[in-house]
């Protein structure tokens, strides 16, 4: 078993009210959840990094599960996403890592979902952001629901550490005009369409 110890967890919420139109009738709502890990891999290279995934699952399972509670519960998330920033000790192998743990953990907290959970990852040192994509949880092609949340954190990931974030959101992108497959018309369930 790998360890890896939180140093620190942050939870974001945004409530968007309007984008320069007229106020929608709800606010959307986007949340994250970040978690400052231990890299137990960082200054060395392993060649086999694949069972620790496992390791991660039930921090993944919390933070799933705290997002869902700050979005007000599982009716209205239709979107997600997930990113990692590995400190400049690690290499970029460690932050897929977090695939597993990151995108199974949303799958199960919000039962069912089909579509893949959008992913970006990089190497970079505290202080650095990353664009977390956001994209419907049962098909790729809903077009209003592509988005991103940039996050970061001013202390993290310091070298030997990564910054793991989970992202869900309610509704479409305000005032979204931009066509496709709309969220109501769902009939394929392959995760694509």
């Amino acid at each position: 078993m790998v360890d890896f110890p939180i140093r620190k967890t942050s939870l974001i919420v945004d409530e968007i009210r309007h984008d320069g139109g007229t106020p929608p009738p709800t606010a959307r709502k986007r949340a994250a959840m970040m978690a400052v890990v231990r890299n137990p891999f960082a200054g060395a290279y392993h060649a086999d990094l694949q069972p620790a995934m496992d390791d991660l699952k039930p921090l993944g399972l919390m933070m799933a599960e705290r997002l869902v509670d700050a979005l007000g519960g599982r009716d209205g998330i239709d979107s997600y996403g997930k990113g990692v920033i590995v400190g400049t000790e690690g290499e970029l192998e460690h932050g897929a890592l977090w695939h597993v743990p990151g995108g199974y953990a949303m799958r199960e907290v919000l039962g069912g979902t089909k579509a893949i959970v959008p992913s970006s990852k990089k190497v970079a040192a505290p202080g650095a952001h990353i664009d977390i994509p956001i994209g419907h949880i049962n098909a790729a092609y809903v077009r209003s629901h592509f988005d991103a949340m940039e996050l970061g954190m001013a202390d993290g990931p310091k070298p030997d550490e990564l910054l793991l974030c989970l992202v869900m959101a309610c509704g479409p992108r305000v005032h979204d005009r931009m066509g496709g497959l709309a969220a109501g018309e769902i009939s394929a369930f392959d995760g694509l369409r």
